[in-house]
């Protein structure tokens, strides 16, 4: 199995209670996912931007994989993240990527593409119209940052986002925060916002929620199904990156299986595992604790 993965990476500055730590951040998680349940067979292609005087960051989980479309830059973003125990992170930026080159001729090499719009601007929407037009395969969109506007002082916010009916046209599968999901339309209503989501185009709509779980929306027989899973009963000690993790190994399992309720579960306990992680050295063990608490 070919995947590609489309995403920025940035460099985080994680505050908490007034302590920053600098680590990896934008598709580095979903990266790190990847890497622990990649099979001998599989290989996954890395479309983004990295900096040399950084990379060490990145580089251990990165050089897993094949780096064809990554494109070295002066610059990548800072990304300052405030974290909160009971409402959602604030987020700030130093410096902002351009949108990622995207090499249209190749992309039915790939069984699927997971885009990941870790700054908002990783692609543009003309740009995902393209790639729909051109590839049959599925295509996996994490909203992320694009739910956020960028004021003068780059400070992201919540926002309406426009045209996004466009953008739910283009692509198999949503994933959104229940935050997220409030900046696609008027609607207010979770069962509401899904069922203009799956008519706009989109094939499977997940909302994550955190310590709750995560419930996914499809449609059978023209009939809406919803099937809801719970989280894992853990200590959260980790608030960064669960949702990239998510998103990495739902898709990569339902790419495998076909199986909506196997890889919501499996996606599930990953979040939880991520959720659970003190240090980022705990994430190689990430394909080992979900099937420990799986099964």
């Amino acid at each position: 199995m070919k995947l590609l993965v489309i995403g920025h990476t940035v460099e985080d500055h994680i505050i908490v209670d007034g302590e920053e730590k600098i680590n990896p951040g934008g598709i580095f998680y979903t990266s790190f996912a990847l890497m622990n349940y990649i099979e001998s067979d599989d290989e996954v292609y890395l479309n983004t931007a990295v900096q040399k005087e950084n990379y060490n960051l990145f580089e251990d989980v990165y050089k897993n994989f094949n780096s064809s479309y990554i494109k070295f830059i002066d610059k990548i973003p800072k990304v300052y993240l405030t974290l909160h125990n009971f409402k959602e992170r604030g987020e700030t930026y130093e410096s902002m990527s351009r949108s990622l080159e995207v090499e249209i001729a190749e992309l039915n090499l790939f069984d699927g593409i997971l885009i990941n719009m870790i700054t908002g601007f990783d692609i543009s929407l003309d740009q995902i119209k393209d790639i729909r037009n051109n590839y049959g395969g599925l295509i996996y969109l994490d909203v992320h940052t694009l739910s956020r506007g960028l004021d003068e002082n780059l400070k992201r916010e919540f926002r309406r986002i426009p045209n996004f009916d466009e953008w739910a046209s283009s692509v198999d599968i949503l994933q959104a925060n229940e935050n997220e999901i409030l900046t696609f339309s008027d609607k207010l209503n979770e069962r509401e916002i899904a069922e203009e989501i799956l008519n706009f185009g989109t094939k499977i709509f997940i909302v994550t929620k955190g310590k709750l779980g995560a419930r996914l929306y499809s449609r059978r027989n023209d009939e809406l199904i919803s099937i809801f899973n719970s989280s894992l009963k853990i200590e959260n000690k980790n608030m960064v990156g669960c949702g990239d993790v998510f998103g990495a190994v739902f898709f990569y399992n339902y790419i495998k299986t076909k199986d909506l309720v196997k890889s919501l579960q499996l996606a599930n306990v990953a979040a939880g595992c991520a959720a659970s992680y003190t240090d980022l050295k705990n994430f190689n063990n990430l394909k080992k604790d979900v099937l420990s608490r799986y099964n």
